[in-house]
């Protein structure tokens, strides 16, 4: 029986740049939406809620949608580039077999 090679040799330079590339436009993508989304009950919330009136200044509403595109940009990139990596092994490993 033939021993495997489970050896997966790395991408190409235009392969990873792609995968960057795609990862960051996904990222802004969905940083934009999410910023959206957290944005109008942030601010609505600061212009009819008492206690966010009192308690939320300007600071702390750009803090809370900045953190939410942050997060949604960095959780979008990573996934994406994780799926990238996944199909280029799993295609490796099955040309080598």
């Amino acid at each position: 029986m033939a021993a495997r090679n489970f050896f997966v040799r790395s991408p190409t330079e235009e392969e990873s740049s792609a995968a960057i590339r795609e990862a960051v436009l996904l990222g802004g993508k969905n940083a934009a939406i999410a910023g959206t989304v957290v944005a109008v009950p942030t601010f609505v919330a600061c212009r009819v809620l008492p206690w966010a009136k009192h308690n939320l200044n300007y600071t702390a509403q750009a803090l809370i949608i900045s953190t939410a595109c942050v997060a949604g940009f960095f959780i979008t990139a990573d996934k994406t580039i994780l799926r990238n990596a996944r199909q280029n092994t799993i295609g490796r490993i099955d040309e080598s077999t």
